[in-house]
């Protein structure tokens, strides 16, 4: 049985990493899936990949240009008619110590990782509540549990999303709606890529499980709050990091 037969799903972020694995997911199990991104060439690529799979399409959206969101999501409600899932994913990292770090990269971090939520979920939740239903996932990280030295523009970027999944939850749950958070740790993607060999075994010394995530635990996670076996969840954050926070 597909777990999202008959779903529609967005996924900002969509085009490689945690966000792509999210749509190959998504739509292996029976959704029809739209991922955003702002690289076209890597868009088309993923798009193709999805196809061997089911019904999927692309759009190149600044997600934190909020008319931009506004139309992208006005053309799949006139082209689907519905979003049944909401994945805000988009995210990037500007690092650097506070008493360095410029305003503009405080401010692309904010507009990406947190102000595209505001853009994509306030556009979305008014035919989400005539639908009575609807799934937002906003994927945040342990780092806005935690903080980090040297992330705190990111760190409060993933914050600010907990924030802001907690108070949606709590305006939309009557209307059956559910907004949940997923908390990554370290996964391997290209942003932990970069990081050095004695970084990495720093990181490993903190995680019981003793390994780095990949895209499919996040993936998994996102799946169950996505489909009809978490209909009485929300407002929750899901922290999927080998135990790093308990």
């Amino acid at each position: 049985m597909q777990l999202l037969k008959g779903k529609t799903a967005l996924i900002t972020g969509g085009t490689a990493g945690i966000g792509k694995e999210i749509a190959l997911h998504f739509i292996k199990q029976g959704a029809i899936v739209c991922i955003w991104g702002t690289n076209e060439q890597r868009a088309q690529e993923t798009v193709t990949e999805l196809l061997a799979h089911g019904q999927a399409t692309f759009k190149i959206v600044d997600v934190s240009h909020k008319k931009s969101v506004e139309t992208a999501i006005n053309e799949l409600l006139a082209e689907w008619g519905k979003v049944d899932i909401l994945v805000n994913n988009a995210g990037i990292t500007r690092d650097g110590l506070l008493m360095k770090m410029s305003e503009e990269d405080w401010d692309a971090v904010l507009d990406t990782n947190l102000k595209s939520a505001y853009n994509t979920c306030q556009s979305i939740v008014r035919p989400m509540l005539k639908a009575r239903s609807g799934k937002i996932i906003n994927i945040s990280s342990v780092v806005g549990l935690t903080g980090n030295a040297g992330q705190v523009n990111y760190a409060a970027s993933k914050s600010g999303m907990i924030g802001l999944t907690k108070a949606l939850a709590q305006e939309v749950a009557t209307r059956g709606i559910c907004v949940n958070c997923i908390a990554p740790g370290f996964i391997m993607t290209r942003m932990t890529d970069a990081l050095t060999e004695l970084q990495k075994e720093g990181i490993l010394k903190k995680i019981p499980m003793g390994r780095l995530g990949n895209p499919q635990d996040v993936a998994n996670a996102a799946l169950y709050l996505a489909c009809d076996m978490s209909d009485y969840v929300t407002g929750q954050v899901l922290t999927v990091d080998g135990g790093m926070v308990m």
